[in-house]
Order: structure tokens, then sequence, then C-alpha cells
């Protein structure tokens, strides 16, 4: 028997799983809150130069005002200044970054062909407040020069992310998945609620940074979690709804954005959502995966009992039966230790073992691949679609709940033609969609739009397989580092995607072409990978080169019966029960 079997004994999703799985899949609702928060944090509202007397006059072409309050909501940088007369006398001309004084006006006009004094700005503007109450933005006036300050938020908010991914993931294979959980958790409500209260720009990058770092580690180490803690016949479903619930997150953003318009308080009450999760982490307990990896037999063994016991089960699996002969000592019960055995040096295991050999390094090439271009492509076909115009606010909430179909699809591919059989298809798809837009006429937009949505879903599928697929070309004593290296990638994709946006200033197809070229390079790689669909959970190195190999069926499920029988049970097990969970 290998440690995958428990689940046959201890069920495959049953009432302990299940209620840890919840619980933890709740949390990730704040990985999306943090991660799209700043969309609102940082938009730059509409705005002029103030003047340093009280207005009387307002003049906006066609248009008249007693206050500037009246005419911004309309204003449009570019088509002309905003004409305003103080109550000194004084007649201004006011634009987004400076100002000009007429020079002995003779009549209050809009047009002025007399001479004007440029000034600057000198920190003095007035905001537009009619969509957004209070920003950091006009907090504390990042427009003009300081507006690259601004732009600077996210990109630093993603490479805390690309950091905390790494440092957590190779945390979290080294003291335990919960302990990563907990801590992670515990910081993101505590420094999401400090950032309300940072008293000036810097303090609140920094706090960004580290609330970054926390919640990339978080939704790192979650997908491991409950990937150790749920059988093969539900973990295609377990783990692609964990991006359900990040995208539950994005959705929740936007509902607040839309309730509350002063940034303090918006920060506050999406810090306080997810604030129940702190009452319920220190009861879970570590994967039995990782207490057998770390020879902590004692402690899986009771842990085997108490999910048995809550099941309703009369009895657990036995430790000593889920391991190889040869690994019990002789044939002594690992269960009778004693402290006077003197304790093995363990090997510490680091990124490097990803390349170990040329079989994984190839895989591992590949793996961060298919990370890298599921972010970049992601967010290349969501910043370059067409704008849909109406409510910001309904516009990012649609954006959150149009990723659910595609988990949902994606899921139930995987578990009837495999995760390499959709994963690839996914990434060709969404290459072609890229060549089509480029060669089809600019005048058809309905059809452009349709082509831009449909390599949007493509991709979404195959970034949210990857996570599941990662844990399982892995062994448990790498695979949280593998999937936090993957999750590193990806956010090196998601710093890159503005960049590449910026390119359609060259040539207006050249982000999706570069898109569609390496989506479809790497759906190609991707048919190399070994496919994973009815394999157990593999826990030592050479098990995992192994997987695609001639032997790597043998017992995968049923240990006498021959290969091709085997996958086939897991796969009919697999599709009677892929619906389960959501009944």
């Amino acid at each position: 028997m290998t440690a995958e079997r428990i689940f046959d004994v201890l069920g495959h999703f049953k009432r302990y799983q299940a209620c840890l799985y919840l619980a933890a899949a709740f949390q990730a609702i704040a990985c999306g809150i943090h991660y799209l928060a700043s969309v609102f944090l940082v938009e730059k509202p509409n705005f002029v130069c103030g003047v340093p007397d009280n207005i009387t006059h307002v003049l906006y072409g066609n248009l008249t005002g007693s206050s500037l309050e009246e005419l911004l909501p309309g204003f449009r940088p570019g088509t002309g200044p905003l004409v305003v007369r103080t109550a000194e006398g004084s007649q201004w001309e006011l634009g987004q970054c400076s100002r000009s004084l007429r020079v002995a006006p003779a009549d209050f006009t809009y047009q002025f062909q007399g001479n004007t004094t440029l000034r600057a700005c000198d920190g003095n503007y007035v905001y537009d407040h009619s969509e957004i109450q209070l920003n950091i933005v006009m907090d504390w006036d990042l427009v003009c020069d300081r507006e690259w300050l601004a732009k600077l938020c996210q990109p630093t908010f993603m490479a805390g992310v690309l950091i905390g991914a790494v440092v957590f993931g190779d945390l979290a294979d080294r003291i335990g998945r919960v302990k990563i959980m907990r801590f992670s958790s515990l910081c993101q409500f505590v420094l999401g609620v400090s950032i309300a209260f940072s008293g000036s720009y810097y303090v609140f990058m920094v706090l960004r940074f580290l609330l970054a770092m926390v919640s990339s580690g978080y939704l790192v180490v979650v997908f491991v979690y409950v990937t150790e803690f749920t059988g093969s016949k539900v973990r295609t479903w377990t783990s692609m709804h964990i991006h359900a619930f990040f995208a539950v997150g994005i959705m929740v953003v936007a509902l607040t954005g839309y309730l509350v318009r002063v940034w303090w308080i918006y920060q506050i009450i999406l810090s306080l959502c997810t604030s129940p999760f702190l009452l319920v982490c220190w009861m879970f307990p570590e994967t039995p995966f990782y207490l057998i990896s770390k020879r902590r037999y004692k402690e899986a063994q009771a842990l085997l009992d108490s999910v048995a016991r809550f099941n309703g089960l009369d009895y657990g699996p036995k430790v000593e039966e889920l391991l190889a002969p040869e690994a019990t000592e002789n044939g002594k019960s690992l269960l009778q230790e004693t402290e006077a055995q003197p304790s093995r040096v363990e090997k510490k295991h680091s990124i490097l073992d990803l390349f170990g050999t040329w079989r994984m390094a190839g895989r591992t090439c590949t793996v961060w691949a298919i990370w890298f271009i599921g972010s970049l492509g992601y967010y290349v076909f969501s910043l370059g679609s067409v704008n849909l115009g109406g409510n910001q606010y309904i516009n990012l909430f649609l954006v959150g709940a149009v990723e659910l179909p595609s988990y949902m699809v994606g899921c139930y591919l995987m578990d009837r033609i495999g995760r390499k059989k959709t994963c690839a298809p996914a990434l060709l798809l969404a290459g072609v969609a890229c060549m089509l837009i480029i060669v089809l006429p600019a005048d058809i937009n309905a059809l452009a739009i349709a082509l831009s949505m449909t390599g949007k879903f493509s991709v979404a599928i195959a970034f949210g397989l990857i996570y599941l697929y990662t844990c399982e070309l892995y062994p448990t004593i790498i695979r949280t580092l593998a999937v936090g290296s993957g999750s590193m990638m990806c956010r090196v994709g998601s710093v890159v995607a503005p960049f590449c946006v910026y390119l359609a200033d060259v040539w207006v197809y050249l982000p999706q072409l570069i898109v569609g070229v390496l989506a479809f390079a790497i759906g190609l790689l991707t048919l190399l990978l070994p496919e994973t669909l009815g394999q157990p959970l593999t826990n030592t190195l050479e098990e995992a080169e192994a997987l695609g190999g001639k032997s790597s069926n043998k017992c995968s499920g049923l240990c006498g019966k021959d290969e091709e029988a085997a996958m086939e049970m897991n796969q009919q097990e697999a599709t009677a029960s892929a619906g389960k969970p959501e009944d």
C-alpha cells in the first residue's frame, strides 16, 4: 500500500475533509481581495489645478457654473481648460498639471486672446469626488510629477507576491504547511488593517509589500494543503475551486468599492471580511503526507485515528501499512520507536532538486512556462480587451464572475480526458485565438471581442489546472517548493504583462502576437509532460521521476491488476464522483 491509500479507508471527501476544505478555501477569498484592492486605491480621478483665491464663476466651453465641483465631472483633459474667476477679480485657465493667469482681461469669456502667465500647481489640486470620495491618489496628491508613485503600487505588490511564493513555499516544506497557513492568515489581517492607518505613502507601500508576501504564501500553501487532505476522486474539484474562492474575493472588492468610497474605510472592511477564519485556523492539523515524510509516525497515526472517528469509522489505516516494508525498521513497528534511537540526518531539499535529472529539469522548465504564460496571457487579455464602458464596479464584478465557468469546464475535462489533454489544447486554443485576432479585419468588433474572450477563457483553464498538475508531478518532499517556484514564474508574468500591453504603441497587435506565439509553443511542450490522472501522489524523487514511464502505473490503484484495468477503474471512479461535492 502507499500513503495515497489512506483515502480508500478514510474517504476521499467525507465530513472531516469537507470541513477542513471549506475553512481553508474560505481564506483564499482574502487573497483575491488583497490582490485586486489597489484597483480602487490608486484609481486616477479627474482633477485640475487649484487657485489661491475663492472661485465665483467657472466656464468650460458652453457650460457655466459657480464652482469647480459643478463642472469638473464633465471635464476632459486635452479638450480645453477650465476658466475661473475669483472673488478678487483674477482669471485663471486651469489644466491638470499647470495653470495660467490671464494678464489684464477685459471680459470674462472662455476664449482669451491676451497674454497669460504660466504657473505651477504647487501641490494645489481640486479632485472630482463624484465617483471616489477619497483614495490614496487624492490623499497624497499622486498626480502629475508624482503619478509614477501611484503606478508603482501594483508592480511593488506583485514583487512581494513573487518573493512570498518562494519564501513561504520553501518554509512550508521545512516546518510544515499548517504553521505557514496560521502565520500568513494572522499577518493578512494585521497588515490589512494597519494599511488603513498608514500615515504616509512610503509606509503604505512597505505594508502592502509585506501583505503581498503573506497573501502569496497562503495561496501557495493552501493548494498543497487541500491536495494532501483529499483523495484522488475529488482532488481535481477541490484544487480547481480554490480559484473560485479567489474570484469571489475579486467580486467582494467590486461590491465594497461600490458601497464605500473612502479608501481607509474600504481597506478596513476588506481586511475584516475573512477575519472569522482566525478563530478556526488554530485547530487545523498538519497533513498526514507531511507527517509521514518527516518520520513523525506517532502524530500521523493519531491524526488518522481522529479523522476516522470524525468520519464515523470504527478504525483507521495503520501508518506502518502505508510504507514500503524496508521502511519499517527491519520489521519493527514504527509506532514503537523510542527516543533512545538515534535520529536520522534529514536531507535538506532546495530548488536545485527540481533540476536533479534531465527528465526533471525538462519537466520543471515546461511547468514554469505554463505558469508564466497563464499569468501573462490572463492580464494581457484583460488589459487589452475592448473597454466595456458603463459602471466600473459592475465591470470588475463581472471580471471575477466570468472566471467561474472556466474553472468548472476545466474541472470537468481534467477528470475525463486528463490534465495534459486539458492543459495543452487550452493553450493551443489561446494561441489560435490570438492569431485570428491579428488576421481578421479590425472593423469586425464583435468577432474580435469574442476571440479575445475565448483566449482569456482558455488561458484561465490552463492557469487553473496548473496548481493541481504541479502538485501531482512532484513528490511530497518538494511539492510546496515546486508550487511556490511555479507561482514565482506566474508573478513574473504578471509583472511583465503591463509592459507587454504598452507594446501596442509600437504595433497594435504586438501583445497578441507575443502571447499567441508563446501560448502555442508552450501548448506543444505540454504534450511532453506525463499524465497524472488516476496516479497516486508520489513521496520520493524517484517515484516522481518514474511518472510517465512503463512502471509508473503499476499498483497505482489496485496491485495485482494490469495497469490498463487499474487506470480504467481510477477514471471511472473520478467520473462517478466529479459532481458529487457540488450536490
